[in-house]
């Protein structure tokens, strides 16, 4: 791997960390830390704040790590508790409903990306009967500990019935 590749994937990362779009395995989205958009961005003026879902600081996170392996992808993961302080970042300007999203996105975390897929998948029209949606929605909210995304899923359902959307068995 040549020298410009690999610093080009490690600033990729950082701007990740700071609150962009990775994951990681916590089902735990709330952070104790309370931030605001004098606190944006994360990666610069509060980098005490921002770990990876494996725990390593943001500093931790070098191109001389990545090459001796003491760095590997699951440290360069986005933790829920990031996102939910970009969500109150976001809230704090006003911007509500990307806040959901973020915090949406955390809970998204701890569901694997192919099963992330496949639900998406599962929700575009005629793809899926009400009854498979409703796992779905029970698999996110009792697997996975994924309440908002579960409503979603059973909102989506709902909905698709209502406008006649769903896959005839």
């Amino acid at each position: 791997m040549d020298q410009e590749l690999l610093e080009r994937m490690v600033k990729e990362v950082m701007a990740s960390l700071a609150g962009n779009n990775t994951a990681s395995n916590d089902n735990s989205p709330r952070s104790t830390n309370r931030v605001n958009r004098q606190d944006y961005p994360l990666s610069i003026k509060r980098t005490d704040l921002v770990k990876s879902a494996t725990g390593k600081k943001l500093e931790d996170i070098t191109i001389e790590n990545v090459m001796n392996g003491k760095i590997g992808a699951e440290d360069c993961r986005i933790a829920p508790e990031t996102l939910e302080m970009q969500a109150q970042i976001a809230e704090s300007v006003g911007r509500h409903a990307f806040a959901r999203n973020l915090r949406r996105a955390a809970e998204l975390i701890a569901v694997p990306d192919t099963r992330v897929l496949e639900i998406y998948n599962a929700l575009r029209p005629y793809r899926s009967t009400k009854d498979e949606l409703l796992a779905i929605a029970d698999e996110l909210e009792t697997k996975y500990n994924a309440k908002v995304n579960a409503q979603l899923v059973k909102e989506a359902a709902a909905l698709y019935e209502k406008r006649d959307r769903l896959r005839k068995d």
